[in-house]
């Protein structure tokens, strides 16, 4: 039974996690180890061996992908399906089903409801408006972070904690108490809820946790490095009986301590769970041995871990290269060229460029639009479908042209004039009727006084700032970086980001003054708004192969032939407001998303950082990320592009040219893209 054909594919490492069954185990699993088919060919193996019936398994992922593949995989060693596997799945997955046979112990039936992010924000409105807490001010996704976080800590509103330098969240747990009662009182409940309720039963009867404790003989954790305090309790309510549990994860990829995740659950397993024994995957069947080493040497640097040496039998490979330029848009035309090369070798969809801002990815795209290079955005939106730059760019078109109805459609009531979809209707009626734009059509409705006065208030301060803005434009001569500005400032845009404090609208404002440094790259207003409208037109008719552009938060789990890693510079990476927010902690934890970063790469990485950046709104001198000095020499290729006989010394496509934007109709990437229409 032992030398069964699933165990044959096993390195020793990677047979032992399997093989060990009695007592607490932590996999410390490196990147590209195997830890999924650790995971599921021990689940195959306790099963073959009938240590446990598959019912009596509790196997926990973090996303309905990872326990679907789970499922599949097991399914294919034993080579029938896997059936009886009743408990494997999220932990959100998991509580529910817990939940609703103990529902009565919170308070809750067995039938209640599961609400969304968008019941929780409209019931979290409806709250403030009865407490009268204006959310133009406050974000209602704010305070449901804060309600979030708090459940994430395992808090129910009676046991917040608050610092003296909480004011803010002091306010937020009244709001809190109120949501928490409204949640019973509805029968329904939060994501968060799930497990905290939960957890709750568990410690207040603990003949139901024996119940489950019993029914579970062993406990497998995916992905234990991302787990939060509740769900640590969550596990501890459930091994009580047995003690068999194993968790899987590399605390060297913790990247996501916003979301809640804390580290100290992987390195604290050992005292928290008597008698661990701990194996570490560290054959890496990913990367070449450069990769890795670079990887390691950084990694090393971190204080707070539990260690390991990732190698490979595979070659060497290529050195990481590291290279220098002159300013960002001079780094975008680098890695275009360099992909322009790789992809004779190398599928466009193995090739990944990863950011650690999103706001990163315009000069990207930029580039890639006019050399006609096809790219994706993995896990978010291309720089010109964003909202906010949309709705900036609509206060444009609609400045320029006061037909532009799309435009004004838009933004009449961003932000928020007192504007609604009646008023809305009713100009596009009074519109249609009598042949007029929309712009001309509310003015006259104003005129004619069949607009309400609170909406007429609101609707006459917007047409007011637009003839300014337009005035301003074509009489004063103001330059339209200067205008778009003004725009941002006067309509109230700007305010509404910044009083929403979450991490989406801060993001937003990033994106907002990387739009001011694209527009300062064209001569006018009209030559910046027809790039953008060539730019999506473009974009819509790609298809095949296409570069990936994410995040390196987003890139976890993923893996590429080729990485480009840009923006190594302090403030940039590591990311100034995270060891502003965090200290040593943060910077650990940048440390941490540059390792996962450089070994998303299985044949060649490439890092590389600017001398100068054009970052909000100025031009600042680049200091090299810490990080670099970090890594080992012998496994680094450096090269410097400052030098412009340099680059024109390389061989040359006749695409790499830097085309004005004044030219945007003649450059390569149109004409590619004419050449793709015939």
């Amino acid at each position: 039974m032992i030398n069964s054909e699933y165990l044959k594919k096993l390195n020793n490492s990677q047979k032992e996690a399997v093989l060990y069954l009695n007592g607490p185990l932590l996999i410390v699993a490196g990147a590209g180890s195997g830890k999924t088919k650790v995971l599921t060919s021990r689940i195959a193996h306790i099963i073959k061996e009938k240590k446990a019936y598959p019912n009596q398994i509790l196997a926990v992922t973090f996303t309905n992908k990872a326990a679907s593949e789970m499922r599949n995989r097991v399914s294919s060693i034993l080579s029938k399906e896997a059936v009886g596997l009743s408990w494997l799945g999220t932990f959100h997955s998991i509580s529910a089903k817990l939940l609703r046979k103990h529902a009565k112990a919170v308070g809750l039936n067995s039938n209640f409801s599961i609400i969304d992010q968008d019941d929780q924000t409209r019931l979290i409105k409806n709250i403030c408006k009865a407490e009268n807490i204006d959310i133009k001010k406050i974000s209602p996704n704010f305070i449901l972070a804060i309600i979030d976080k708090w459940k994430n800590k395992g808090w129910y509103p009676e046991d917040v904690i608050l610092k003296k330098k909480d004011i803010l969240e002091k306010g937020f747990l009244k709001i809190y108490k109120i949501y928490q009662s409204k949640l019973i009182d509805l029968n329904t409940c939060d994501f968060g809820d799930l497990i905290l309720h939960c957890v709750k039963i568990f410690e207040k009867n603990p003949d139901i946790a024996e119940l489950y404790s019993k029914s579970f003989k062993y406990i497998l954790v995916d992905e234990y490095q991302d787990t939060n305090h509740i769900q640590s309790r969550w596990l501890s309510c459930l091994t009580n009986q047995y003690n068999n549990i194993c968790c899987v994860g590399d605390d060297d990829q913790s990247i996501y301590s916003w979301r809640g995740a804390e580290i100290k659950n992987f390195l604290d397993f050992d005292k928290k769970y008597k008698d661990t024994k701990i194996i570490r995957l560290e054959e890496n069947y990913r990367s070449t041995q450069n990769i890795l080493t670079v990887a390691s040497k950084l990694i090393e640097n971190n204080k707070n871990r539990v260690g390991k040496n990732l190698y490979t039998n595979s070659t060497d490979g290529e050195l990481v290269s590291l290279e220098c330029f002159r300013n960002g848009k001079d780094e975008a035309m680098g890695v275009s060229d360099k992909i322009e090369k790789l992809k004779k070798n190398y599928s466009l969809n193995n090739i990944a460029i990863l950011v650690r801002a999103i706001f990163q990815t315009r000069e990207f795209e930029e580039r890639f639009l006019k050399i006609g290079l096809p790219y994706r955005i993995i896990g978010g939106i291309k720089f010109y479908e964003r909202a906010e730059i949309k709705d900036c760019t609509s206060y444009l078109r609609l400045i320029y042209q006061s037909k532009d109805d799309l435009a004004f459609e838009r933004i009449v009531n961003t932000p928020k004039r007192s504007i609604g979809d009646t008023t809305i209707k009713q100009i596009n009626d009074y519109a249609k009727k009598n042949s007029l734009s929309l712009e001309l059509a509310a003015k006259k409705l104003i005129e004619l006084n069949l607009i309400k006065p609170k909406t007429k208030i609101g609707l006459s301060s917007f047409l007011n700032m637009v003839s300014k803005w337009r005035n301003d434009l074509t009489i004063k001569k103001m330059n339209h970086v200067k205008l778009m500005q003004m725009i941002i400032d006067e309509s109230g845009y700007s305010s509404m980001l910044k009083n929403k404090k979450d991490l989406e609208n801060e993001n937003r404002l990033e994106n907002i003054k990387e739009l001011l440094n694209a527009m300062k790259e064209f001569d006018n207003l009209e030559s910046f708004l027809e790039h953008v409208s060539l730019a999506t037109s473009i974009d819509q008719k790609w298809d095949g192969e296409k570069v990936n552009l994410m995040t390196m938060h987003g890139s976890k789990g993923l893996e590429f032939d080729v990485v480009f890693l840009p923006g190594w510079e302090e403030g940039l990476f590591p990311h100034q407001k995270t060891i502003d927010e965090k200290g040593q902690e943060g910077l650990e934890e940048e440390r941490r998303l540059a390792y996962v970063g450089i070994t998303r790469a299985k044949c060649i990485a490439i890092i590389s950082f600017s001398m100068n950046r054009f970052y909000q709104g100025d031009w600042i001198d680049s200091m090299a990320s810490r990080f670099l000095d970090e890594l080992p020499e012998k496994n680094l290729l450096k090269n410097s592009y400052f030098d412009e006989d340099q680059i024109n010394n390389e061989e040359e496509f006749d695409f790499n040219q830097d085309f004005e934007a004044q030219e945007t109709m003649r450059s390569p990437g149109w004409i590619r893209y004419q050449k793709k229409l015939k």
